[in-house]
């Protein structure tokens, strides 16, 4: 799959992301937006797994630890085959729906866990790579986590813990697009030096351009990035992305996109897709 493929993909995640919040009236567009490149490279090039064979043991596991965002995770697995795009459309974010604000396992096919309570998906990941390794199975275990859930010390207890037991099938990639719930992670609870301290917790280290298709399909085509230690990649992100009155702002994790508003941004979509 060529990478204007993957653009292409990328436009239809976003539209039909955009098309669901507005719909909604649902906030948090801003970490959907984020995240929508890192998506489509796993599910359209990365990850070992089926739409038509949900319970093969062998798939890789996918945890979006960021629960919140599940609204690009969702359309990007009904561009992938998992769910009717129609269904979703209709009924995300409603009263009663299978598609709650949330990640939440049970009846979406292709969510391995629940997520919204920040800072539990890579404990849960950590369990499903230990376990892979001792059932002996060839399976890998992606985690997509927040930059500001990185403030949880269960996270760093987990990282202690993978890289005790050289879990080299464990795969972390941080959103690291430098706003957290309250305003920017280095005036909330600064993380720097980031790339040091997962180095000094026996973690292979890359970094990459969030929004940059090849440079994140080529770092995840190289897992393990060191020998006998689990992986993580940092994706330097702009929240909200492609949005023009929420980018790069706070606003973009509350504030809800208008069908007007919407609807703009995907004529600009369909016009930048033509003109390629």
């Amino acid at each position: 799959m060529s990478k204007e493929n993957l653009e292409d993909i990328v436009k239809e995640i976003k539209i039909l992301t955009l098309k669901m919040v507005s719909r909604a009236k649902t906030p948090h567009v801003g970490s959907s937006f984020s995240v929508i490149e890192i998506l489509t490279a796993l599910y359209f090039k990365i990850l070992k797994i089926d739409p038509n064979n949900l319970n093969n043991l062998e798939r890789d596991r996918f945890i979006l630890s960021k629960g919140h965002a599940v609204a690009g995770l969702y359309a990007t697995l009904a561009i992938k085959g998992f769910i009717n795009p129609e269904k979703l459309l209709n009924e995300f974010y409603s009263n009663g729906s299978y598609f709650p604000g949330h990640v939440s396992r049970g009846e979406v096919p292709g969510i391995e866990v629940s997520a919204g309570s920040l800072g539990h998906g890579l404990s849960m990941g950590v369990g499903m790579a230990l376990a892979a390794k001792k059932d002996n199975k060839n399976y890998r275990t992606f985690v997509l986590l927040s930059d500001g859930e990185c403030d949880e010390g269960s996270n760093w207890e987990a990282i202690l813990f993978a890289g005790h037991h050289k879990l080299d099938n464990l795969i972390a990639i941080i959103d690291y697009n430098k706003w957290q719930s309250f305003g920017k992670t280095k005036d909330v609870l600064e993380l720097e030096p980031f790339t040091a301290k997962w180095k000094d917790f026996n973690w292979g280290v890359q970094e990459v351009d969030g929004h940059d298709i090849r440079g994140i399909v080529s770092s995840l085509n190289n897992i393990p990035f060191e020998s006998s230690r689990p992986s993580v990649l940092i994706a330097h992100t702009i929240k909200g992305k492609g949005l023009p009155l929420l980018e790069d702002k706070l606003e973009s994790h509350y504030f809800n996109i208008s069908p007007e508003e919407a609807e703009k941004i995907i004529k600009e979509i369909n016009y930048e897709k033509r003109i390629h």
